[in-house]
Parts: structure tokens; sequence; C-alpha cells
């Protein structure tokens, strides 16, 4: 597969999840239902009717009967079923992006363009009529025709991608704006969507508009392997240092960045975060300036004695830092880790040594505070005050954090 053929199919399946999206997005009701991967790529059920919705993205490709041919043939399938009462009554929608020829086809469809153009196919140089291989009769297929609509004037990728930002906005649960809208709830969304058309049970596949956006509604940056396809890691990394790192050393906040490592980490990487978090986040350069400030760093999964090790080592390369611990054996003292960062002190970093400690600090502490924690898999760290602003992200390996902030 070609490098354009295969962006091609991943944009088929972005579309079709963001179709899925896009449904229950629209839902009037919060308690009614879509399936996705149903009978079609996504059926919707309101109470009073089901629909099922063959979605496709064709915007390399000029429209000819031929290509919603068979679809329409395999809804036909089911309507036989339906008729044999082996399947309950469905609407059916064919819905399609062209790149052109829209013109080509007249809507509503008169049964002799349905036998001919869509149910009379030729194969291996035989024709086949389909609907007498069902076994239909022209009033069967004038039935079926009222439950069939067919739209392949659908939207183009961009514009509904855009639709569905607006209507995440216009969720009054959320109160987001363009950046919550796309890196958090769109982002959730595909996860929700992509793993509901994996599951193999169909009521496994249904999911209601409330149940939905409980499952989005939430304000991680999390990297879902959807949202990094559609949105490059590298893109995905600049937009997070935009939105929340772009500002350093201008407000004396007390920030606290809260990170973790895997069992294999590389003393060298952990060094090099902490020394450029300490760098863009303190100010202690002017002896007139009353501002000063420095970061409170927690290292997650960091074992004691490699904690000591990183210690003796930004000390020997110079590193002013405070812990907490006034001497040996003594026990963690608040009023000494709160110490001042200053031109004559030259603190500019404050470790954290455990977990509990941090809690304990964020009540103590009455400046603004902001807490940034990035983790692999879940968040290490729930504060109890709501106040305080924590911003959780997401992160595939410790250097990530060095190209987000």
């Amino acid at each position: 597969m070609t490098d354009r053929t295969a962006t091609d199919t991943i944009k088929g399946y972005f579309y079709q999840f963001d179709f899925s999206i896009l449904k229950v997005l629209e839902l009037e009701n919060e308690n009614h239902q879509i399936t996705v991967e149903g009978i079609e790529d996504i059926d919707i059920d309101n109470a009073t009717e089901e629909t099922a919705i063959q979605c496709k993205y064709h915007s390399k490709t000029e429209y000819n009967h031929s290509v919603i041919a068979k679809p329409i043939r395999l809804m036909l399938n089911h309507f036989r079923e339906v008729l044999n009462g082996k399947e309950k009554k469905v609407k059916y929608n064919y819905y399609g992006h062209f790149k052109s020829g829209q013109s080509k086809l007249t809507l509503p469809i008169t049964l002799d363009f349905l036998k001919t153009n869509l149910l009379t196919y030729t194969k291996a140089k035989n024709k086949y009529k389909h609907f007498d291989e069902l076994k239909l009769s022209d009033n069967d297929l004038l039935s079926f025709l009222k439950q069939l609509e067919i739209n392949i004037n659908a939207k183009s990728y961009e514009d509904q991608l855009s639709q569905i930002y607006k209507l995440l906005k216009n969720q009054n649960e959320f109160n987001s704006d363009d950046f919550d809208a796309e890196n958090y709830f769109y982002n959730n969304a595909l996860k929700v969507i992509s793993y509901l058309a994996i599951k193999e049970k169909k009521s496994d596949r249904t999911i209601s508009k409330k149940k939905f956006l409980q499952e989005i509604n939430s304000k991680n940056i999390l990297f879902h392997k959807w949202f990094l396809e559609y949105k490059g890691k590298k893109k995905l990394l600049a937009n997070l240092r935009k939105e929340f790192f772009t500002s350093y050393n201008i407000s004396p906040f007390e920030r606290f960045f809260l990170f973790e490592v895997k069992a294999n980490y590389s003393m060298s990487d952990l060094k090099s975060v902490i020394h450029l978090i300490s760098t863009k986040w303190s100010d202690i350069k002017s002896v007139k300036n009353p501002d000063t400030f420095c970061p409170y760093i927690y290292i997650n999964g960091l074992k004691k004695s490699d904690l000591i090790s990183l210690k003796t080592e930004l000390h020997k390369e110079g590193y002013k830092l405070n812990d907490g611990f006034n001497f040996s054996g003594s026990p963690f003292n608040l009023n000494s880790i709160q110490e001042k960062a200053t031109f004559h002190n030259k603190i500019t970093i404050k470790i954290i040594n455990e977990l509990s400690f941090i809690e304990l600090l964020l009540n103590e502490i009455s400046k603004t505070k902001e807490v940034y924690q990035f983790f692999y898999k879940k968040p290490f760290f729930i504060t109890a005050t709501k106040s305080i602003r924590v911003v959780n992200i997401q992160i595939q390996e410790l250097n990530d954090i060095k190209n987000i902030i």
C-alpha cells in the first residue's frame, strides 16, 4: 500500500468514526442510542424508529452508480430478512462524500432505476438480478424505496470535523473552548467510538448520548492512538506547549511539576527534564526582583536510592535544591520547603520526596498554585482541593515533557 493510499484509507476510518461522533451528538434525547458497526456502519435508535446508515468517504472518486450499488444490495438483503420475519424493520441511509459526479444521480430514484442500475450487475461475464435472487416483487422493492434515503453530497472530512467541534463546544456541561473541544473532548470521543467498534457483541457496541457525554467529559490529555494518528505527535506536543507553557517566568505562581519514570528510565534523560523545568520555570536572576520563584518537582516511581543519587548529581552540577529536610534524620518540614527562592539563596529546584507531601503543601501554600502532571497510563496524583488548577497530560516517553514545556 502506497503512503497516499494508506493516508486515504486512514482518513476513511476517521470519516466513519467522526460520523458516529456527529450522529450521537445530534441525538435530541439523551436516552436515544447509536450502535457502531451494527446493521450498517452506524445504527441510530431514537425509540420510535431505527436507521441503518452506510457511511463512505470517496474524496478522490467520481460518483458512479456502481460505487453505491453493492451497499444498496446489502441493505436489500437485510430488507429481505425483515420480510421473512428474521429482522426488525429499519430505515436505510446511504451517506457518501464524492469528489465529483453528483449530478449523475437524480433523486428520488425510481423503481426502474433501482432495478437497472443498482440491483443488476455482471460477474464473470454473467448478468445477475439481485431482486430476482431474493424473490422480491416490484411492490416489495417499492416498499424498500420508501425506507431508503441516498445522500451523495455528504460533508467533506474537514466540514464534518468542524461541525463536531462546534457541537462539543455547545455542550453546556463541558464549558469548553476551541482547544478543549479538539484536544480533550474530540480526543476522548475518538477513543470511545474506536473501542466500541471492536466489541464482539452488538449490545456492547451500543451507547446512549447520555453515557457517551459522560465518558468523554474529561480534561486529561490522552495519547490515544487514533488521536495521535489524526493529529501527529509533533503537532500535538506543540499545541500543548502553546496552550499551557508559553507564558513561563511571567507570573510568580507556585508551580508543581509531577511526572513519573519507568523501570528502564535514563538518569541522563531525567536530569535533562529537571534542568529544563528549572531553567524555564524559575526566576532568581535579579536582586531587585521581589517576586522570585522556582518550581516544585515530584518524580513518581523513583526508588529512594535513585532519588538520593539524583540529588547528589544535581548538587555536583551546581544546582541548589530544597527538599524540606533540614538535616539527616529530620522529619519533613513544610515551612522549610516553602523557603522563598531568591537571588541570594540560589534555590532553583524544590524536590518533593513523597506523593503524600504534595497535598500537604497545596493546603499550606496561600499563593496561586498550578499543578502539571505528566503520566503514562493514568494520573497518580488526585487532589481533594477543587480550587487548584491541575493539568493532566499523558506522555509516551520521558522526553515528551521537554517537547511540551
